[in-house]
C-alpha cells in the first residue's frame, strides 16, 4: 500500500475471522487482572488500564504511520500533547527559545509553568530561519515551532531552525496541528518531535478532546512515555477509538476543507473590505516559496486582516454569519469564525493595518460559505 487514505483505511484493524468487527473493540478498565500474583510485576505487559488498551495500540500505529516517526505517545488533550513533551527535556536553569507565532496556551505555559520551574524561555521571531544559532545558548534545551504561525500564518524555515538545534544537541518539537501531517512531514524535515491536538482534524467532529506526540528517535519517545506515566497521562478508550475512526476518513475530510479554504481566500483578496488574507498558499503570502519547498497541502485554517473599524463592528460582522459558528478550534465538519485581536500578541514583525478574523473552513460547500460571509458584510459596510 503506498496511498496514506488507503493505509488509514486498513491499519490497526483485527485479523478477519468469524464475524470480525472492522475496528478494534473498545476495552473499558482500570483493574487488570493477571492468573498468577509473579506476573504482577512484569514490564513487558500492561499492569494497569492507565497504560492504555488495544484501541490506543492501534492509534498510536497510524499516528506513527502518519508522521514516518518511531514512538507515539497519546495524551488526553492537544494542549498537553503540545506542552508536556518539553518536559522530559528540560530542568532548573535551562532555556527555551519559543516561536512568537506559537499556539495562546503554549506560549502561557512556557512564560508561567516553566517559569516557575525556574526554564526561561525567550521567544523568538518565527521567520528566523538558520538565524536561530544566534539565540542558542549553552543551556539551551528545547527550541519549539510551529508552522504556520497561531492566527498570523508565518511559515517556519523547519529544516534550517532544526539543523542548527541538533548541531548543538538541542530538542526540536513542532506543532503540526495545522497541517494534520497530511500536508507537512516535519520529522523528515530533521524535527524531533512532531506534535497534534487530535482534537482537530483527527476527531473531525467537534465533540472530543485529544493528542500525539510522535517521536524520531525512540530514546525521545522512551522519555515522553516515562514522563507520561509518571505523571498519570491517561486517555479513554472511548476518545481513543473516536480519533481512530476519524483516521478512515480524515485525508478525504482534509483534501475538500483545504479546497476550500483555498478557494474562500483567493476570493477574499479582491473583497474591498479586505485588506489583506494570511494563507500561505496564496502567492501574495510573504512565505509562500517556502510553504511551496515544505507543503503539500494549505489546511482548513486562515486569517484575513479587514479595513479599520470598531471592534463593535468586527463583533457585528461575525454575529452576523449563518453558517460559520463562533467558537475555538478547527478541522471539523462545521466551519468557524473568531476576532483574533482580544488574543494576539505579538513582540515580532510588523503590526497589521486592521483587524484579523480567523476563518475555519469545514464540509459545507464552498458558494453557501461566500455567500454567506458576503451577506454578513453587507450588515457592516
Amino acid at each position: 500500500m503506498t496511498d496514506r487514505q488507503t493505509k488509514f483505511a486498513h491499519m490497526g484493524r483485527p485479523t478477519p475471522g468469524l464475524g470480525t468487527p472492522v475496528n478494534p473493540g473498545i476495552e473499558r478498565a482500570s483493574t487488570l487482572l493477571f492468573e498468577k500474583s509473579e506476573d504482577l510485576y512484569r514490564t513487558d505487559v500492561r499492569g494497569y488500564g492507565r497504560h492504555g488498551t488495544n484501541v490506543h495500540d492501534a492509534l498510536c500505529e497510524l499516528f506513527i504511520e502518519l508522521e514516518s516517526g518511531a514512538t507515539c505517545q497519546l495524551y488526553p488533550s492537544g494542549v498537553m500533547a503540545c506542552v508536556q513533551p518539553i518536559l522530559p527535556f528540560v530542568k532548573p536553569g535551562d532555556h527555551v527559545l519559543l516561536t512568537d507565532s506559537a499556539y495562546g496556551p503554549t506560549r502561557h505555559f512556557c512564560q508561567t509553568f516553566l517559569k516557575q520551574m525556574d526554564v526561561e524561555t525567550e521567544l523568538y521571531d518565527p521567520r528566523i530561519g538558520a538565524g536561530i544559532s544566534t539565540l542558542i545558548r549553552d543551556n539551551t534545551a528545547v527550541v519549539l515551532l510551529e508552522s504556520p504561525g497561531s492566527l498570523t500564518f508565518e511559515i517556519q524555515d523547519i529544516p534550517a531552525i532544526c539543523a542548527e538545534a541538533r548541531k548543538r544537541g538541542v530538542i526540536s518539537i513542532v506543532d503540526n496541528t495545522w497541517s494534520a501531517g497530511l500536508a507537512c512531514n516535519p520529522l523528515k524535515l530533521g524535527a524531533d518531535i512532531s506534535t497534534h491536538s487530535a482534537t482537530k482534524y483527527f476527531g473531525g467532529h467537534g465533540d472530543l478532546l485529544f493528542g500525539a506526540a510522535i517521536c524520531a528517535d525512540p530514546k525521545h519517545g522512551a522519555k515522553l512515555a516515562a514522563t507520561a506515566k509518571q505523571m498519570g497521562v491517561a486517555s479513554s478508550p472511548d476518545d481513543a477509538y473516536q480519533v481512530l475512526r476519524g483516521f478512515r476518513s480524515v485525508a478525504t475530510r482534509f483534501a475538500q476543507q483545504e479546497r476550500t479554504a483555498e478557494t474562500l481566500a483567493r476570493w477574499l483578496q479582491s473583497h474591498e473590505q479586505v485588506l489583506d488574507v494570511l494563507q500561505p498558499a496564496l502567492e501574495t503570502h510573504p512565505d509562500h516559496k517556502l510553504w511551496a519547498r515544505d507543503f503539500s497541502g494549505c489546511g482548513s485554517l486562515f486569517s484575513i486582516v479587514l479595513t479599520p473599524r470598531p471592534t463593535a463592528d468586527i463583533n457585528r460582522f461575525i454575529d452576523a454569519l449563518h453558517l460559520f459558528g463562533i467558537g475555538f478550534s478547527y478541522g471539523g465538519f462545521e466551519s468557524l469564525a473568531i476576532h483574533c485581536n482580544p488574543q494576539l500578541k505579538r513582540r515580532f514583525g510588523e503590526a497589521f493595518a486592521g483587524p484579523i478574523i480567523r476563518f475555519a473552513c469545514g464540509l459545507e460547500h464552498v458558494d453557501d460559505l461566500k455567500d454567506d460571509v458576503e451577506q454578513a458584510f453587507a450588515k457592516v459596510s
